[in-house]
Parts: C-alpha cells; structure tokens; sequence
C-alpha cells in the first residue's frame, strides 16, 4: 500500500483545494494517469498516479483544503480492479457492442445518469447553476469538462447553455434569469491581491504616447527572415520586453520591492508577461530577459501563453518577478491605469495602436500611435524616476538602433 500525497507546495503557498478527482475508489489506473486535481492560488496542479495500481481509498474529497505533502488518497501498486469494478467499468462499453442502448438506466434518475461520466465536482457545479455540462468546451485531459469549465462556461459551437432538464438557461422570451456560482480559488486571490494593491500602496500613474511606425516598418521588413531563422513570429512585445529590461537597468528602484521596512533591489531582471486565461489573469515570468535575445523572448512567451490557455503553468513559472508588463491592446483597450503586481513597484501597460494626427516638424501627419501607462508605488519611486524611466523606453521603442546597438 502506498500513499498518494498533495504536491510540495513552495513557501508563498500555504494550501490548496482539491476541485477534481477524475478517478474513483477501486479504479484501476496506469502509471502517470490523471488523477485528481488541486487548484492553489496560483495554479491548478495534477497529481497523477505514481505506477500502474488500483486507488484502493481517496482521504480528501473534492472542495477539501489540503496542505503540502498531505495524504489525499491510498494506492496499491500492482494490483488490479476487483471482479465488480471491472464489471461495472465494462458493462457500458459491452452494452454498446451488442447495440443496446447504454442510457436505458438514465429511466431511474437521468440527472445522475446524464453526469455519471463527469466528475463530482463537476455533477454538484450543474446542480447548482443548472449547465449541462455536455453542452460545455471540456478543457481538461481528453477533452473532460472540469469544474473550472463550468464556472465560466464556454459553449461548443453548436450548442446553447442547458439546465439539466434540456431547457434553454436563457431564452429570448424576456425572463430575467441569474446565476450564481462561487469564485474559483484563483480569481478569489486575484481579487484579493487587487484589492490589497490599491489600499496597501500608494499607486499612482504615469502615461506617454509612442510613435508605433519605426517598430513596425522594422516588423514589416524583417519579420519573413527572422521566422524563418528562428522559428517563431516577430511580435512587438519582445521588443518592449527588452526596451523595460534596458530602462530597469538605468532606474533600479522601478525594478526593487519592498519587504516591510526594507528596500530590495534586485541584480537580475524577471520579467512577468501578464496573459489571459480561462482561469483567469495569470502572469508568468521571462527569467533574466537581459540574457536573453528577441527569439528567446518571443518563444517563451509563446510557450508560456500555451502553458497557460491549458492551465499547465507550474508554480516556478509564476513567482519571483521584478517587474510586469500587460497589454490591454490586443482586446482594444485606448488606455487604462495597471494595477500593482506586490510586491513589485511598478507595471508597464501597453495599449491598442491607433492612426492619429500628430504635430511633426510643424506639419501634420498621420502617425500610428499608442498610449503608455506606468502604475508605480509613490512610497518607492518618485515622480521624476517614474516619468524618466516611461521616456527612456518610449525613446527606445521609437528608435529600436538604439536598443540594438547599446546606446
């Protein structure tokens, strides 16, 4: 007998809740099977099977709050389902074989039946906002609907939002309908930590305009050579990824925190990519970006964005950042004012490129442009850093030689 455990959580992260089993007590599994789920407030871990057994036992039920390293189920290497397990696990593939009609026991109770397939955290999510889950875009291992996907439900594309009962959530008869559902653990700590951000600091904001044309005549030039080169497409955050490393570089309290009293300055340049998902706002982190090349950056931010639309995101990739940039322009945002990301003391918000009519040497022309927003803690950096460190990367971005060649 061996003892399945929660996952070594790191310092920052005290707990976790178990919002997923995808295996029941007696199930058969081969090694490296999914099997349970446990969202922190940071990310959502796997806990899969350590070799090829029957979970003879699961201690921590779904909605339980588990610690590092605790025992959440019992796991008999080796062995194989009982008779009954088997039997019960096979009856419906056997009842398809034959050509019966598999849901004939859904008479009894169809909700159950219906769900049977799904997890129990998942049957108790439809129960309470009354979504079919089959009506919903699994984002789970082979396509399962997780208890996450019910909280905010993406429809499949030929579907609309059911009750259990088959009939329409919403309708276009004019009735005033209401969900409720309860927040996930991560978008509860990404309330929190919001919250905490605008009544623990004192943020204030700073914002400039960029000339995007310089950048994108270069895109425009280089970037058939550089994908095919390095494999991956030029995008203008790598750009400004390394315009933000360059500009800490010159400004070391942008890139400090505050821990207590004390003032950290930190030799070394993490930079955290804020990215939409279904999870909500999570904001992986580029190490040392002063390493790394254009490609570098444009491949990790791809790679990490992927991680993140699936929820793979390990803990690593999400601490320890010295400074954060968001791009509110790929969903058009004109301009906005960031929120801290504590304990760093400043976020970069980039914004949508529009054409404007811009004063050039005395005439107008019609300039792509962007507005630039530096959210920065008044009690660490003053006015005058903050407004300089937003000039240096708008010099650097409308200029991108001066990046490359090291001026």
């Amino acid at each position: 007998m061996a003892d399945i455990k929660a996952p070594v959580f790191p310092e920052s992260v005290a707990d976790g809740t178990i919002v997923e089993w995808h295996v029941t007590e007696g199930q058969q599994v081969n090694r490296d099977d999914l099997l349970a789920e446990i969202e922190t407030d940071k990310v959502v871990l796997e806990v899969v099977a350590p070799d090829n057994g029957v979970v003879t036992k699961i201690v921590k039920q779904v909605d339980d709050t588990v610690l590092s390293d605790e025992l959440i189920a019992q796991f008999e290497a080796g062995a194989s389902a009982s008779a009954d397990t088997a039997t019960e696990a096979a009856a419906p593939a056997q009842a398809a074989a034959c050509g019966e009609p598999v849901q004939a026991a859904a008479q009894n109770d169809s909700n159950d039946a219906d769900h049977k397939d799904q997890s129990p955290a998942v049957r108790k999510a439809a129960k309470e906002s009354g979504v079919d889950p089959k009506e919903v875009e699994g984002s789970g291992r082979g396509g399962r609907v997780t208890k996450t996907d019910m909280a905010n439900p993406t429809l499949k594309s030929d579907s609309s939002i059911k009750s259990d009962s088959g009939r329409p959530v919403a309708e276009s008869t004019g009735e005033r309908t209401e969900k409720r559902v309860p927040m996930t653990r991560l978008r509860k700590t990404v309330a929190n930590r919001l919250l905490s951000a605008s009544q623990d600091t004192a943020m204030l904001t700073t914002f400039n305009e960029v000339n995007m044309k310089p950048l994108m005549d270069m895109r425009a030039k280089y970037k058939e050579q550089f994908e095919k080169r390095h494999g991956v497409r030029l995008g203008f955050m790598s750009l400004f990824v390394k315009a933000a490393t360059e500009a800490l570089k010159r400004f070391p309290a942008v890139n400090a925190s505050l821990d207590g009293d004390d003032i950290v300055y930190h030799g070394y340049y993490d930079i955290g990519v804020a990215v939409s998902s279904d999870r909500g706002l999570v904001v992986p982190v580029l190490r040392d970006t002063d390493r790394m090349s254009m490609a570098d950056v444009e491949s990790r931010i791809r790679e990490l964005g992927g991680l993140a639309q699936k929820g793979k995101l390990g803990l690593n990739d999400m601490t320890g950042g010295t400074f954060t940039i968001s791009n509110g322009g790929v969903f058009g945002s004109l301009m906005s004012t960031p929120i801290l990301n504590p304990p760093q003391t400043a976020i970069l918000g980039m914004h949508a490129i529009n054409d404007r009519p811009m004063a050039v040497d005395g005439k107008v022309e019609i300039l792509p442009m962007m507005y630039l927003a530096l959210s920065y803690d008044h009690r660490m950096i003053d006015g005058k850093e903050a407004v300089q460190f937003l000039v240096t990367i708008k010099e650097l971005v409308e200029d991108p030689a001066m990046l490359l060649l090291d001026l």
